[in-house]
């Protein structure tokens, strides 16, 4: 016996119309990552599953890391689909730097799809020793006595 819920499908209907896309024109939601620090730099992961790899491209402009990638959607014009929940399309994140990194050095890998991107910290915002300077004599501070008069 089937179930008949209007509201599930009222539901359906309305969010594809709120959110401008209809049927399976789905672009990403988001792109999920971590961010970590090690050491003397910083390691963020993104979730890119699906993306193909020549589509990846992490950018540095005044402070802002952009990461983009896409995913393509299947074009097979026969397929009568019965579900079709995974998004498609270009995935975009902007992260702000600061200044205690070393842009110039950036690297990133995509592998598995997972992005990995390493921020080493800059030379001058990592913690560093003081020597504190002394002469070799030794002075000792006297107490001295008021005149009671």
């Amino acid at each position: 016996m089937l179930r008949f819920d209007p509201f599930s499908d009222w539901d359906g209907l309305s969010r594809s119309l709120l959110s401008g896309q209809a049927g399976s024109n789905r672009s990403p939601r988001f792109m999920p990552m971590d961010l970590c620090k090690i050491d003397d730099h910083y390691v963020l992961t993104a979730d890119l599953p699906g993306v193909d790899p020549g589509s990846v491209d992490v950018t540095t402009d005044n402070g802002t890391l952009t990461l983009t990638a896409h995913r393509s959607a299947r074009s097979e014009d026969s397929v009568q689909w019965l579900s079709n929940e995974r998004f498609f399309g270009t995935y975009r994140r902007q992260i702000s730097l600061g200044e205690g990194v070393d842009a110039s050095r950036i690297s990133a890998t995509y592998e598995n799809g997972v992005l990995t991107v390493t921020i080493p910290v800059a030379e001058a915002a990592k913690p560093r020793r003081i020597e504190v300077a002394h002469s070799g004599a030794t002075r000792s501070i006297e107490p001295t006595t008021v005149d009671a008069k």
